[in-house]
């Protein structure tokens, strides 16, 4: 999945450059200007693709995040290790 967010990302910025619709004066629903249409629909791609970064390229996963960081341990320790001392 990590494969996909360099491509992903950069065919939004392709396509963020839509130099050829500005002079398209057709009104989407009766009121929205074309360019304006392909500017929401590509914000509305933008957070979907975001959205699915966070959740699938993030380096940490759910139960490293809940307790291990804000105890201080890293990714290393276990949380059912405990340092004793011997006997």
């Amino acid at each position: 999945m990590k494969y996909l967010f360099w491509p992903l990302l950069a065919l939004l910025i392709v396509l963020h450059q839509d130099y050829w619709q500005w002079d398209d004066a057709t009104l989407r629903f009766g009121f929205l200007p074309q360019a304006l249409a392909y500017h929401a629909c590509l914000s509305i791609a933008a957070a979907v693709f975001w959205a699915w970064a966070c959740r699938f390229c993030w380096p940490l996963d759910d139960k490293q995040s809940s307790g291990e960081l804000l105890s201080g341990r890293g990714a290393t320790a276990s949380p059912s290790t405990s340092e004793e001392a011997p006997s």
